[in-house]
């Protein structure tokens, strides 16, 4: 009897995991009858992720968004950005309040081995830095010995900082807050020597301060901060696509697919751009969408290069080089598998 009980209980077990996993799967059907994708975005970081005024949101994290949106609905309006802080971004994703998180964060081992979470992919290689005032006299942040370090709490950033400074026999003090801006706005008013945070942050960061010009990013990097996007890792189908986005954007670019040239490059008798394209084979629709989802997402959002520029880049108020997130065809790191 105990052992029909114990077979009868597994195998219930079996179809509740089973039903778990199958619904699971469903997040593309989700977001299609929704008519919207919900996003987990940085509440207000500088050619990341900032609404202005009339809560119209920008940013190289708002373009991933927009591109799967443009992918899904041939529509990059269909986004609903959903604000969310460092220490709520990932319960926002596991609970299901979001369908896809890009704010800014770290890929990391204990992020992807125990959140219930999965990295996409790379949008955006950064490193941490430290910005301090030019008065300070400070070229260095091995000059940095018993100073007060401003930085957020909940953040890989607090943790380099701490490996840092130990690794180095450097003496400071934390002075830790909850959000972002609160940080930004204890380091301008004086309550710290400096302010750590991703470099790219420090740039952006770096628009918020009275005076600007009075600060200075300091040479070091002193971590490898691979940003990007995540999903849940329980829905295969979710997470090709969402990766599958990037790299379309990537290709792209390579390819020399721009949102002016992309109706033209239709034509093209290139393989690869035929493929990319959706005029030879059937590749959208391995991941649930139409052939020409990478012509809407390019004539829609751009390609990777096109929002780089646009957002982070020589053109925008930020002007960060390519550096790293130059194609690997330029000396960079961005590398995309092919379309095939």
């Amino acid at each position: 009897m105990k052992k029909l009980l114990a077979a009868a209980l597994f195998a219930g077990a079996g179809l509740a995991i089973s039903a778990t996993g199958a619904s699971a799967q469903a997040t593309l059907a989700q977001v299609k009858q929704r008519g919207i994708l919900n996003c987990g975005s940085n509440p207000g970081l500088a050619g990341f992720g900032v609404p202005d005024a009339q809560g119209n949101w920008t940013g190289l994290d708002v373009d991933v968004c927009r591109a799967v949106a443009a992918a899904i609905f041939n529509d990059p309006a269909k986004v609903k950005f959903i604000p969310l802080s460092a220490k709520d971004r990932f319960t926002a994703l596991q609970s299901g309040e979001v369908d896809l998180l890009v704010r800014n964060s770290t890929w990391t081992m204990t992020r992807d081995a125990s959140l219930g979470i999965a990295f996409t992919g790379v949008n955006y290689y950064d490193g941490q830095g430290f910005m301090v005032r030019k008065k300070l006299g400070v070229n260095s942040a091995l000059q940095l010995n018993g100073a007060s370090v401003c930085t957020q709490q909940g953040t890989t950033t607090e943790l380099n900082l701490a490996d840092y400074f130990r690794a180095n026999n450097l003496k400071y003090e934390v002075v830790a807050f909850a959000t972002a801006d609160e940080t930004i706005k204890a380091y301008d008013a004086g309550r710290c020597d400096a302010f750590t945070t991703d470099a790219s942050g420090l740039y952006a960061e770096r628009l918020k301060l009275a005076a600007p010009d009075d600060h200075i990013v300091l040479p070091e990097i002193i971590s490898k901060e691979p940003l990007g996007p995540s999903v849940r890792n329980n829905d295969p189908q979710w997470f090709n696509l969402v990766k599958w986005v990037g790299y379309a954007m990537l290709n792209a670019e390579e390819l020399g697919v721009t949102k002016a040239n992309v109706d033209q490059q239709v034509k093209s008798d290139n393989p690869e751009i035929k493929r990319l394209l959706g005029t030879e084979g059937k590749f959208g629709e391995q991941i649930g969408l139409t052939t020409d989802w990478v012509v809407r997402i390019v004539k829609l959002v751009g390609n990777y290069g096109e929002s780089f520029e646009k957002n982070v880049g020589q053109g925008s108020l930020l002007k960060i080089a390519r550096g790293q997130n130059a194609l690997w065809t330029k000396g960079g790191l961005q590398y995309a598998p092919p379309v095939r």
